[in-house]
């Protein structure tokens, strides 16, 4: 295998094999330490490896995915990607100033996502000035005290920007929200705004709460549970083991996507024998082969169903005494469905047949204990939220919501993204939380909202944003419309990044820059204070205490609450009255602050270091509704579908299998059997017949926008797939060129990944 250190990492044409109709089983295990082995010792990768999610371990900083409770962990509590991801943060390649030295600039702008990463841990930090096209060498002390200057120097607060990753631990967050609202602004856009916006608005209006209300007992004691718009083999495999024992314990699973994937299929357990010598476990008992954004017509048409069921029969489907004492709106739904709801609109909007979605009706019924469970395939479309709305609905009818074996589950797909916007992350935090901050470090918090990250992205563009923070992360990379991101980004007159290792954004950034080094979740975290550990929140609401364990890559590298406390006291001197020096010594100092601020997060400290932690109290389950109407609601969803003109198809970015967000380990996607490229265009074998193309032809994709600016993505091998008809697929973040900054969702403002018609112009025709 050629060395990607020294590789370009640009890949060529694919060799393209069978889809695989299961997941993981012995090649996962293989896959995962012949990567691991790739980055670092035997040793090492063990110490790694046997600390993964484990109680006095560190938490994975892959997927957001929660751990079984203590005693009912696997010894090897990860899975390949979980694997793989820490042993490239674990990784025994470094950068020093020499690398900068070597690579100007713009080279490293025209390297690809994989080699930039595949350098290694940055390890001193460094500094781009003005006009300069070198990273060189600069202090702890100059590189703070620069970005303080700049920051003292802007006319207003808000001319600053403070973006936040998933992967920054609860208390790095609560420090970066604290600081930016005490320097006074709201502008702090995170990697939520791009995911799961969508899914907290549609939750927020209907339910009272921004997150799901689900436990692992809940998924192993539902009777049904739908997979939609999500692929948990690639993006969360241990939610794998966790269908697994749903299934153990009769329950059904439907599967609701544009593509078959194998993890859905077949799941064989790599620590059980039925997954190392035998079959494994089916896993998926109905497969609905949507449209893209077919999900909201899919929903609409089975609640109709299941009223006219009730109407056939009263009082034997619906959840009479849940709906009359705990929602509000049902008589309106559901005279919205009954005038609404068009079969012909249905069919061509979701791709299936009426007899599909009766027979999921009938699967329903049988099932009293229902949990829905969702990713970005549901969240990245126009119309997004009220596709999440008409989910809620469905769950409220038949009472799934708020008791075991029930309710609603979006999967969050990295780390801690979750306990970043219940620490603050947020450019719209409610007032209840600001007035908590006030009381607490008595000073008075800014009111007016501030700019997520698409209304970042265009104040950076128009001038308005001056100065750009992140906090971990690949902001370029990650965000729509590439070009006009990259022109943005460039704009801004100082762009600084707190990392563990080079991207992209280290290379298209402001007059100038700064790349700071931090510790990995996996190091050793000593303060004068002594040994420290951080916290995180995963997708059901869990929090738990991650212990690092590796000595840090370099004797330079700060953690992410020192540079940040440095930085605060900094920049703001005695303006506010907060302890910066203390957060910096005793993580224990801020923990204390966030359980007088952040509710559930009473005896923060004691609770926490528990094994397992404890779990945020869910209103929900108590039959609590803090909605507009005090219950939950139901809401009335407009009809709505994705339409492409002849000749056109709708288009949606994914990520491999070999990939965690926007970094490909390899430019392999074993499942859906593509070898040794990215650059690729994945079409239903009807489509390209209608296209007149035929597999290994090149094109470019050229996406279709009002504005009459032409985005394209150039040069990509057509491989037929069995994608939905009139639906194709390709890889993120090569296509996030071809996503407008101002195709949005209604609401939530998250780019719209999963819809951006398109159409491929032929290059080159293979002989």
């Amino acid at each position: 295998m050629e060395d990607p250190r020294t590789a370009d990492g640009h890949d060529d044409n694919a060799t393209v094999t069978p889809p695989k109709t299961w997941a993981v089983g012995v090649p996962g295990v293989a896959n995962a330490l012949r990567y691991s082995l790739s980055q670092t010792s035997p040793r090492r990768t063990a110490l790694t490896l046997l600390n993964i999610n484990q109680t006095k371990g560190f938490d994975c900083p892959g997927c957001a995915w929660p751990e079984p409770e203590p005693g009912m962990r696997h010894r090897n509590e990860y899975c390949e990607n979980g694997a793989k991801h820490v042993n490239d943060e674990a990784t025994t390649r470094r950068i020093t100033a020499e690398f900068f030295r070597r690579y100007p600039v713009s080279e490293l702008g025209r390297r690809s996502d994989q080699w930039l990463n595949q350098q290694g841990r940055l390890t001193v930090p460094m500094v781009k000035p003005p006009d300069a096209d070198h990273y060189e060498p600069i202090s702890w002390s100059g590189a703070l005290q620069l970005i303080a200057d700049e920051l003292r120097g802007l006319d207003s607060p808000d001319e600053a920007v403070f973006y936040t990753s998933g992967r920054a631990s609860n208390e790095a967050a609560f420090v970066l929200q604290l600081f930016a609202r005490a320097f006074g602004t709201n502008n702090l856009p995170d990697c939520s705004n791009m995911c799961h916006e969508s899914s907290g608005a549609a939750l927020y209006e209907t339910l009272g709460i921004g997150k799901g209300d689900v436990s692992l007992t809940d998924i192993y004691h539902a009777d049904l549970i739908f997979v939609v718009g999500q692929n948990p083999g690639t993006n969360h495999p241990r939610m794998l083991s966790a269908l697994e024992e749903c299934k153990r314990r009769g329950g059904r699973i439907v599967a609701v996507n544009t593509l078959p994937e194998a993890g859905l299929m077949r799941f064989k357990h790599p620590q059980e024998p039925r997954g190392v010598i035998g079959r494994g476990t089916p896993l998926a008992d109905q497969f609905l082969h949507i449209r893209l954004g077919g999900d909201l017509a899919l929903f609409q048409a089975l609640n109709l169903l299941l009223l006219e069921a009730e109407e056939a029969a009263p009082g034997t489907v619906l959840g009479r005494n849940f709906i009359d004492s705990h929602t509000s709106g049902f008589a309106e739904f559901a005279e919205h469905l009954h005038k609404t709801v068009s079969w012909p609109d249905v069919l061509a909007a979701t791709g299936l047949t009426r007899e599909e979605i009766e027979d999921l009706r009938d699967l329903v019924l049988r099932s009293g204990r229902i949990v829905v469970c969702w990713a970005m395939g549901l969240t990245q479309h126009k119309h997004g939220v009220p596709t999440i709305r008409e989910v809620v609905n469905f769950l409220l009818l038949r009472g799934n919501i708020g008791k075991l074996g029930a309710g609603v589950c979006p999967v969050r797909g990295h780390s801690n993204v979750q306990g970043d916007r219940t620490m603050g992350i947020w450019e719209q935090m409610p007032q209840e939380f600001l007035d908590a901050l006030e009381k607490e470090f008595s000073f008075t918090p800014p009111a007016a909202h501030g700019w997520d990250t698409v209304a970042s992205i265009k104040a950076m563009l128009d001038g308005r944003a001056k100065v750009f923070l992140s906090l971990a992360g690949n902001f370029v990379r990650a965000t729509p419309d590439s070009k006009v991101t990259e022109q943005a980004m460039r704009q801004c007159r100082l762009t600084a990044h707190i990392s563990t290792k080079l991207n992209r954004s280290h290379a298209v950034c402001g007059r100038t820059a700064l790349i700071l080094p931090t510790l990995g979740r996996s190091e050793r975290d000593i303060q004068a204070g002594g040994e420290q550990f951080v916290t995180v929140e995963d997708s059901m609401s869990e929090v738990h205490a991650s212990y690092g364990k590796l000595e840090p890559a370099s004797k330079h590298l700060l953690s992410e609450v020192t540079i940040l406390s440095r930085l605060a006291r900094r920049t703001l001197g005695d303006k506010v009255p907060v302890s910066w020096e203390r957060f910096e010594t005793s993580y224990e100092t801020i923990r204390e602050h966030i359980s007088h601020v952040v509710p559930g997060f009473h005896d923060f400290n004691a609770r926490v270091i528990k094994p397992g932690g404890f779990r945020l109290p869910s209103l929900v389950d108590e039959g609590i509704f803090e909605t507009a109407t005090g219950k939950a609601m139901f809401t009335c969803n407009e009809f709505d579908m994705l339409r492409a003109p002849e000749g056109h198809l709708i288009l949606q970015s994914l990520r491999s299998h070999d990939q965690w967000n926007t970094v490909p380990y390899t430019l392999n996607d074993r499942y859906r059997g593509v070898h040794g490229s990215r650059h690729v265009v994945l079409v239903n074998p009807a489509d390209l017949r209608a296209l007149g193309l035929q597999q290994d032809d090149r094109v470019d994709l050229v996406s279709v926008w009002h504005d009459g600016v032409e985005r394209r993505a150039e040069d990509f091998q057509v491989v037929a797939y069995p994608t939905a008809p009139g639906c194709a697929a390709a890889y993120y973040p090569e296509t996030n060129v071809l996503v407008p900054l101002d195709s949005v969702a209604d609401i939530s403002n998250t780019p719209t990944s999963k819809g951006i018609v398109v159409r491929l112009e032929e290059r080159v025709r293979r002989t």
